[in-house]
């Protein structure tokens, strides 16, 4: 799977992201806005483990975000199930070194339409921990409306926190 965005790219994980994405993905910045199923620290093994996972999974729903020809973080969706099954999370992240340039912002807004398609997906959401303003705007470019304040729901990094749920519809 190839998608080109204006800065960068989508694309499927490969062997060669193993250095870089521990380079980047070892970074406490980043682990303070993602669930803890994202360790920290992020090492060798996580990582083998992370794209071994990707390369056999079916359907793929997680990707790799390239700019600049290198790896710059990654970008996936949690299908929903049963009454869900039209819905998804979409989740991502990207290395220090690419905060602040558009390059989010470019690849979600490339990833959901594709999502829609593929997956035939009526609505994709994602939680941003109250404090996240920086990802809270980038939903917020790429078409995502907030449309919850989940008071108390989620405990990270030994705090209890709020989050805003923002969700965009596929377009008829």
């Amino acid at each position: 799977m190839l998608i080109a965005f204006a800065k960068g790219a989508i694309r499927d994980w490969r062997d060669d992201d193993l250095d870089r994405l521990v380079q980047l993905g070892d970074n406490r910045k980043i682990w303070r806005n993602l669930r803890d199923r994202f360790p920290s620290p992020y090492t060798r093994a996580d990582g083998e483990a992370w794209i071994r996972q990707n390369a056999s999974a079916s359907p793929r729903t997680a990707f790799a975000i390239e700019a600049e020809g290198r790896l710059a973080g990654s970008i996936g969706l949690i299908l929903g199930t049963d009454i869900h099954a039209r819905s998804a999370e979409v989740g991502y992240w990207l290395g220090e070194p690419y905060w602040r340039r558009g390059i989010a912002t470019g690849a979600l807004q490339a990833f959901v339409p594709w999502c829609f398609r593929e997956f035939d997906l009526v609505r994709i959401w994602a939680a941003v921990f109250e404090d996240n303003v920086a990802s809270a705007r980038v939903l917020e470019k790429a078409g995502f409306e907030r449309e919850a304040r989940l008071r108390r729901s989620a405990f990270k990094d030994g705090r209890v926190q709020d989050e805003w749920l923002y969700a965009r519809l596929r377009e008829s």
